[in-house]
């Protein structure tokens, strides 16, 4: 029996939901384990108060949700994928909103509780993640040739610009 697979997974790293699931999970755990229970690498949160680490947590957080659900609304008008390149909107920023706002989750809950051991573990999601977007990187270019290039070529593949090229 074939597992269904939605429309468009042709375009991203094959069982990517795995990760998906495991990734944040496993972060949880670590981060409730060393915030909450075993305060193991959490001793930074001695110099910091806990409502700048909540405010900044908060701010992180929403502009998070703000960068996955433009991206949501750029990349998912349709439940069809796109057969053309899509630039505007967010990802005329940066080409990877959604797995940055993603990123920028476990970073707010970094910075709500200054675990140590939860910047270790985010350091390794981050490469698990920018190993994904090389890879379907690599089948956008395939598919799109030159156009996703040059589109490559101006827009961040992390870091938003301020200024469209």
């Amino acid at each position: 029996m074939k597992a269904k697979r939605h429309e468009g997974h042709e375009r991203e790293l094959p069982n990517a939901h795995i990760f998906h699931a495991i990734l944040p999970v496993a972060f949880v755990l670590i981060w409730i384990l060393d915030s909450s229970i075993y305060h193991i690498s959490t001793f930074l949160n001695d110099f910091v108060l806990v409502e700048i680490r909540l405010i900044i947590f908060i701010v992180v957080f929403i502009i998070a949700l703000t960068f996955i659900l433009l991206s949501h609304r750029a990349l998912f008008k349709s439940h069809q994928p796109s057969n053309s390149l899509i630039t505007n909107g967010i990802l005329g920023y940066v080409r990877n909103p959604m797995y940055l706002g993603i990123i920028l989750i476990y970073i707010a809950f970094i910075f709500l509780s200054i675990s140590l051991i939860c910047i270790g573990a985010f350091i390794v999601i981050f490469l698990v993640y920018n190993w994904m977007v090389n890879f379907e990187e690599k089948i956008l270019e395939n598919l799109f040739g030159n156009e996703y290039l040059e589109y490559k070529a101006k827009v961040p593949k992390w870091f938003p610009s301020p200024f469209k090229t």
